[in-house]
């Protein structure tokens, strides 16, 4: 399609560039953007405080290559009635329209960087009950914000009836983190507008199609899925019939048992706990990270591993010696990782050249000591969000998309057997309830959350996220009040958000999806003196029990139960011996116990 210049701007819908909206009966709901996107289906879209025509909000919405970042709503309508249609926009082309039976408008303008208004008209058919009204911008040309859309016109009767039950759903397409499902049409008086997903009971995920593709699942298990149909009106049919799947065996982490231990060992340094050798890590840990692999620069992607040197660690083992003590443990069914980052280690992939170097230094570290996987321990400066990188699914910063680019790239490289962990701070991940990136005004932290997308994008190859509750402020749960560290309290709250996915910076159009539970484990210091935000054993087996099992719950209480929670990482080994061994023994005894 080729769009013509300023010249046919008024031809093409574009009304006035300055007035106040005119009274009209509209029939859309949240027309103004003020409750956000509700009411709204919408793609690349967020409501802004600035610029707005009327109100407190309007829409921004971004398209991204083949995506015009559309935002429709479904209208019941009378048969055989005109209707007038309108909305106030700014941007470069901008797109207003209606589709229903026989209905088929749409007008389209540039209005540039001020309020220009839309208008087009329609009249339904004689069978017309609904239209689609939608709006939405067009292909490399940025931006565009809308406000104040009218449909005017008598509105239809209020649609009552559900649609009809879906039937029995087929369950295959089986890989090890996947299964297809299809089912039936339903049939509605006016119309189907989506189908509701639900696997093993737990909350549903909408599609417009009559097949859905689960992702992000365990591999050798088996999952159960119904469906249920829905009108635009919100009415709803019954579940259909259950039908179950199982996903193919492999995969990361074969071979670690249910509930995980995940220690850090500082192998390549010494502090105040002292320096442990491979072959001295007691048998309670599960996944051993080696700490640090660091780069030559920030902006280098060179990452470097060197075991402490002998100034340092006097007791450090010979290479020979620590080679052949990771074998050991591999052996006994232990996964020998490196870790990347750390509090020192900042990473930041600004080129393609540093991510492919990146992906050469870090497979030379695994290589030379036979490791099974990496874990990013991306802290500081290493991540941030560009102004106007605000889809989750589609980020465009470069230090983001390269890093994803390069995991991808090591996880085809060693295949299903490849281990990856990552091991965030609660500003990375959960903070994104509030905050992500610079914000639409560009006034947050660009950091603000920025490990969402890398941590979404990997989902089906993560093999277990464990989030560091610790040396953090105040975070809000998904009960909208801020949690302090130090208590159980505290893991549910973050851990609930990870397992029952969250809106970002509250827009319910761009969520974090959930993880799976068999993915989260509950990163915690071992000591006093690892770090800020120490929790008691007690406390850290009440959270347990109130995410595994719906007992011993605080003041906060979780979406859902999470029967299959991973296990728990601590910050780190050597940490753990300096405290008499108190974090790996106590919790190992309690892990094994739950089964």
């Amino acid at each position: 399609m080729k769009l013509r210049g300023p010249a046919v701007l008024l031809a093409s819908g574009l009304i006035a560039l300055h007035a106040t909206p005119a009274s009209a009966a509209n029939l859309l709901a949240n027309p103004g953007f003020e409750s956000g996107l509700s009411g709204w289906s919408c793609s690349g879209a967020q409501a802004v405080s600035s610029p707005v025509h009327g109100g407190t909000r309007a829409l921004q919405a971004t398209p991204q290559g083949s995506d015009y970042a559309r935002c429709q709503q479904v209208v019941t309508v009378k048969p055989s009635t005109t209707y007038q249609l309108s909305a106030w926009a700014q941007g470069n082309y901008v797109f207003l329209g209606a589709t229903g039976a026989g209905v088929e408008v749409s007008t389209w303008a540039a209005p540039g960087g001020q309020w220009g208004q839309l208008k087009t008209s329609f009249t339904t058919g004689a069978a017309t009950t609904s239209v689609t009204v939608h709006v939405n911008g067009w292909y490399g040309q940025g931006a565009y914000y809308a406000d104040d859309i009218v449909l005017d016109g008598p509105g239809g009767a209020p649609d009552t009836q559900a649609p009809t039950v879906p039937g029995a759903p087929s369950v295959g397409g089986a890989t090890g983190t996947s299964l297809n499902v299809s089912w039936p049409a339903s049939t509605d008086d006016v119309g189907v507008a989506r189908y509701e997903v639900s696997r093993d009971g737990g909350t549903p995920v909408s599609v417009t199609g009559t097949s859905y593709t689960a992702t992000g699942l365990a591999s050798a298990t088996t999952y159960r899925f119904k469906v249920r149909a829905c009108d635009a009106a919100g009415n709803c049919s019954a579940y259909g019939p259950e039908a179950s799947g199982t996903t193919t065996g492999g995969g990361g982490g074969g071979g670690l048992p249910k509930r995980v231990m995940v220690g850090y060992l500082h192998a390549s340094f010494a502090n105040g706990s002292g320096y442990i050798r491979m072959s001295e890590v007691p048998g309670e840990w599960d996944v051993i990270n080696l700490a640090f692999g660091e780069p030559t620069s920030v902006t280098s992607g060179d990452i470097r591993f060197r075991q402490c040197p002998a100034a340092e660690c006097p007791n450090v083992e010979p290479e020979a010696d620590f080679i052949a003590a990771i074998r050991a443990k591999q052996a006994q069914g232990k996964k020998v990782l490196i870790s990347i980052g750390g509090q020192n280690g900042q990473v930041q992939l600004t080129t393609t050249a540093a991510r492919d170097t990146f992906v050469r230094s870090v497979a030379a570290i695994i290589d030379r000591y036979g490791l099974d996987g990496l874990d990013i321990d991306f802290e500081g400066h290493s991540l941030y969000l560009d102004q106007g990188d605000t889809n989750l699914a589609n980020p465009t910063t470069p230090v983001i998309v390269n890093l994803i680019s390069a995991l991808k790239t090591l996880k085809a490289r060693y295949g299903s057997r490849f281990v990856l962990t990552m091991a965030p701070e609660t500003f990375f991940v959960q903070l994104g309830y509030q905050f992500y990136g610079p914000g639409p005004n560009g006034t947050a932290d660009r950091r603000s959350a920025s490990y969402l997308p890398v941590i979404h994008a990997m989902r089906d190859d993560l093999t277990l996220l464990h989030v560091q509750d610790y040396n953090s402020g105040p975070i809000m749960g998904l009960d909208d009040q801020y949690h302090t560290m130090g208590g159980h309290d505290f893991h549910v709250a973050m851990t609930d958000m990870l397992l029952t996915g969250f809106p970002i910076m509250g827009n319910r159009g761009n969520m974090f999806p959930p993880l799976r539970q068999d993915q989260v484990a509950i990163g915690l210091p071992a000591s006093q003196n690892a770090g800020n935000g120490f929790t008691t054993v007690p406390e850290v087996r009440k959270a347990f029990d109130c995410l595994a099992k719906g007992a011993n719950c605080g003041s906060y209480k979780p979406r859902g139960l999470y029967p299959n929670l991973r296990g728990l990482m601590a910050w780190s080994i050597n940490w753990d011996r300096h405290n008499g061994f108190e974090f790996s023994r106590n919790h190992r005894g309690y892990l094994n116990g739950l089964g």
